[in-house]
């Protein structure tokens, strides 16, 4: 489709967005309505929300309208699967420009579907308005089966610390991106459209992880969060982290340090949990460190040097 948003109006650009979104099982009223309606079999929902601002978390020059799509939804999506939930729907408020291409945002909702499709959640409704730039507001939504919920809180001494996913690779495409590289795609793609390892997630929610959480803001970071609201000390040791080719590579091209892309890049999705002594380490997932007695995050026994991860309010 040509044109801009402005050619169709708030409810044309409603009706070519939502034309893009399939219903589902536990959809059962879709678009249209005051609100939607979906199915919540457990009798309680998981629910998590985030916003992603143009040239705050994505810029438009470095990423398609795809690309973006993917990223909003992996961002929330994972966040229900860390908490130990199958994601089940997906709502979403879209601010853009007028003189935003409709092709644009007909691809950003193909990405946001696509995304959702990986994990069998559906996009249930949503808003637009006009903004000087894209602002995305995206609302995910979980269902725990009659689990428990696996909260930051549940960590102690003895347990594992265990990573699912790969770090390192977002931040080290950022940074590439504005060194004005154009190589390798592997790099520039996962910053631009994360893969969370999904399965690996629901994996470590059935091995019985006493705490997880999606590493969206810098492992150490998030972590630190675990630490803090479990009351207890974790360790990592560095020498657990693989670091792939395509990152030191990358970091001898920016004269950089591929461990501490590793430590406190956000963006990558992957999933850090933390298992009792007694429950067995699922296929693909890699031990990172020991929860112990005491409080922070240290890094082969000494705190780290400089910034932890990602802070809104402290970078620029």
């Amino acid at each position: 489709m040509t044109g801009v948003v402005a050619d169709l109006g708030e409810f044309g650009l409603i009706r070519a967005i939502t034309a893009r979104f399939p219903g589902g099982d536990g959809l059962l009223i879709g678009p249209g309505d005051d609100a939607a309606l979906l199915a919540a079999p457990d009798g309680r929902v998981v629910a998590t929300t985030d916003l992603l601002l143009e040239s705050r978390h994505f810029r438009r020059d470095y990423s398609s309208g795809y690309d973006v799509g993917r990223k909003a939804a992996a961002q929330n999506l994972s966040d229900v699967v860390a908490m130990g939930a199958r994601p089940t729907g997906l709502l979403l408020g879209l601010a853009a420009p007028g003189d935003l291409p409709v092709a644009w945002v007909l691809r950003l909702a193909d990405g946001l579907r696509d995304e959702c499709a990986e994990v069998g959640a559906v996009i249930a409704g949503g808003d637009v308005s006009s903004a000087d730039r894209v602002i995305l507001a995206v609302t995910a939504l979980g269902d725990l089966g009659g689990a428990e919920p696996i909260r930051r809180s549940g960590a102690r001494p003895g347990d594992r610390v265990v990573l699912a996913g790969r770090l390192g690779w977002a931040q080290a495409g950022l940074e590439l991106l504005g060194a004005g590289a154009g190589d390798p795609a592997e790099l520039l793609d996962a910053h631009r459209r994360p893969e969370p390892p999904y399965a690996a997630g629901r994996a470590l929610a059935a091995a019985g992880a006493s705490a997880m959480c999606d590493v969206s803001d810098g492992l150490l970071a998030d972590v630190g969060h675990i630490a803090t609201a479990s009351g207890i000390r974790v360790e990592l040791r560095s020498a657990a982290f693989d670091i792939a080719e395509p990152l030191r590579a990358a970091a001898e091209r920016l004269a950089a340090d591929p461990l501490r892309w590793v430590l406190t890049g956000g963006d990558d999705n992957a999933f850090v949990a933390c298992l009792p002594p007694s429950s067995a380490l699922p296929a693909g997932v890699s031990l990172i460190g020991e929860v112990t007695e005491g409080s922070g995050v240290l890094v082969d026994g000494t705190p780290y040097e400089g910034p932890q991860g990602w802070d809104h309010y402290r970078h620029p």
